[in-house]
C-alpha cells in the first residue's frame, strides 16, 4: 500500500441495515472532518440503516478534534434513530475515552489483543503527540504555586466578599457550574456568586447579543449589585484556584466553554481544547467584554495553542496583572 493510498478517507462496508466505518490510524483535525462528512452522507442515503459500527483496530491517537468528530457523529446517529457502536477499541483510545468520560455515554467493544502499533505516516507529517502545554511538568508546577498562592489570597478576601454577598440577596456565597476542560472533559467551575439565585432558569428571557453559540448580555439583569463589581474586579474568579489546584484547569489556558457551547461546535472548534482552560489566556488580555464573535474566540484559543511557552504564559499573566486595573476588565 502506498503512502498516498493510506490517507484515502476510508470507505464504509454495509449490509443492508447495518453498516462499518473503520477509523484511521491516527484520528486528528483533518481526519476527523472527512469522518464526520462521511457519517453525515451515510446517514442521509441510508435512511434505513438500524447500526453504525465505528472499527477502532488500527487506531492509536485520537485528539480533541477526533473526540469532537465521535460526539458530532452520536448525535446524528440518535436524530437518525441508528444505534451507534465503537468496536476493537485499543488501550490506547480507551484510555482517551475514559479519561473524558465519554466510555460512560458509548457502547463500547475493547479489543481482543493491542492493535498493531506500526502506523505508516507521510514523511512530512510527524507522529501526533498531545499538546506540550498538557505534558509540561514544569508548567503544572507553576499552576500548583500559583493555585496555592491564590488560595490564600481567597481565604483572606472570602470573608468581605461573603458577607457583601449575603446582605445584597442572602443567596448562596459559592455558584458551581458544569465547563468543559482538555478534550472535553467536565468538571465543575467555581466563582463567587454574581448572579440572582435561579440565573441559569432565567437565561432563556436575556437577549443574547454576542453570535454563536456564546452567550453575553452587557446589561444582564441577572447580575446583583454586588456582582457586578465582583466581576469588574474579576474577584468572582478567585474560587478558580481550587480548580487549577487540582488540575481540571491551568493559570494560563484557553477560555473554558459550558455544556450547552459544546452541542454546538463543529469538528473544527473542537481544536480549542487541545489544551486546558485557563482562568487567563488570550481573550482575557484582549478585552473579552469586548468580544462578540465566537469565531475571535476560536482564533485567540488557537493562538495560544500556537505560541505557547513557559514565557509566554508568565507574559501573559502580566498582562492580566495590567488588565484588571483597567476599564478592559470585566467577566465573559
Amino acid at each position: 500500500m502506498s503512502l498516498d493510498e493510506e490517507f484515502l478517507p476510508m470507505q464504509p462496508l454495509c449490509s443492508d441495515r447495518h453498516c462499518v466505518l473503520p477509523i484511521p490510524p491516527v484520528f486528528t483535525v483533518t481526519e476527523a472532518m472527512a469522518f464526520r462528512q462521511t457519517c453525515q452522507t451515510l446517514l442521509d442515503q441510508r435512511p434505513q440503516l438500524e447500526k453504525l459500527f465505528l472499527d477502532f483496530s488500527q487506531t492509536t491517537f485520537v485528539d480533541s478534534s477526533g473526540i469532537g468528530a465521535l460526539v458530532i457523529c452520536r448525535r446524528l446517529c440518535e436524530q437518525h434513530k441508528t444505534a451507534l457502536r465503537l468496536e476493537k477499541v485499543g488501550p490506547q483510545v480507551m484510555m482517551t475515552l475514559a479519561m473524558t468520560d465519554l466510555d460512560k455515554v458509548f457502547t463500547i467493544a475493547t479489543a481482543a489483543a493491542p492493535p498493531p502499533k506500526v502506523i505508516i505516516q507521510a514523511p512530512d507529517k510527524p507522529i501526533p503527540t498531545p499538546h506540550p502545554s498538557v505534558t509540561s511538568r514544569t508548567k503544572r508546577a507553576m499552576d500548583v504555586v500559583g493555585a496555592i498562592v491564590g488560595l490564600g489570597l481567597t481565604t483572606v478576601l472570602a470573608i468581605p466578599i461573603a458577607i457583601a454577598i449575603k446582605l445584597d440577596d442572602g443567596g448562596p456565597i459559592l455558584f458551581g457550574q458544569i465547563r468543559c476542560s482538555w478534550m472535553g472533559r467536565r468538571f465543575r467551575i467555581w466563582k463567587f456568586r454574581s448572579m440572582v439565585v435561579h440565573a441559569e432558569g432565567m437565561k432563556h428571557q436575556v437577549e443574547n447579543q454576542v453570535e454563536g453559540p456564546l452567550f453575553k448580555n452587557e446589561n444582564d439583569p441577572r447580575i446583583t449589585r454586588v456582582g457586578r463589581f465582583l466581576r469588574k474586579t474579576s474577584l468572582d474568579e478567585l474560587p478558580q484556584f481550587w480548580n487549577v489546584l487540582k488540575g481540571d484547569m491551568s493559570l494560563v489556558g484557553t477560555r473554558p466553554p459550558t455544556v450547552d457551547e459544546l452541542d454546538h461546535y463543529e469538528v473544527m472548534e473542537w481544536q480549542r481544547l487541545d489544551v486546558k482552560p485557563g482562568m487567563t489566556g488570550e481573550w482575557q488580555v484582549n478585552g473579552r467584554s469586548s468580544i462578540k464573535r465566537f469565531e475571535d474566540v476560536i482564533r485567540l484559543d488557537l493562538k495560544y495553542q500556537e505560541n505557547w511557552s513557559l514565557l509566554y504564559d508568565i507574559k501573559l499573566i502580566l498582562k492580566t496583572v495590567l488588565v484588571l486595573f483597567t476599564h478592559r476588565s470585566g467577566a465573559a
